[in-house]
């Protein structure tokens, strides 16, 4: 296991930094991810970590900006060391799915297909049992 789980698990409240899934509901721990690859100059120190479900570390991989969907800017990722989630992202109750307010949260939804059917359809549930957000 990553020597900074439990830092990173303590520091999210055992939740995806991006996504806000709960760590809780699945039989495997979240994995510890850079925020800034290390191939990109990241350093590999707290202030550059991250606690991802499996869905987010992956579909993130090395990249930390994206164009924002219909038009021709990129934008970074939300960075969950400088970015306030609640700034950049609002939930849909109802329906499940995480809207963004602002280019970067619409350009990390976009990236990390945070909105897909079997997700949207967990994160109701998650809701129901008062583990989401």
């Amino acid at each position: 296991m990553n020597r900074y789980y439990a830092a990173s698990t303590q520091r999210a409240n055992h939740h995806c930094d991006y996504c806000q899934a709960p760590e809780l509901i699945f039989n495997f721990p979240f994995e510890v991810e850079h925020i800034i690859p290390l191939s990109q100059q990241g350093e590999n120190d707290q202030a550059n970590l991250a606690l991802a479900c499996r869905s987010c570390n992956l579909r993130k991989g090395t990249r930390i900006s994206g164009i924002v969907p219909g038009s021709n800017t990129e934008v970074s990722f939300f960075h969950p060391r400088q970015d306030k989630w609640s700034e950049h992202f609002q939930v849909d109750t109802q329906s499940g799915k995480i809207i963004g307010i602002t280019s970067l949260g619409k350009v990390t939804i976009e990236y990390l297909e945070m909105n897909s059917a079997s997700q949207m359809a967990a994160r109701q549930l998650w809701i129901r049992l008062s583990l989401f957000p």
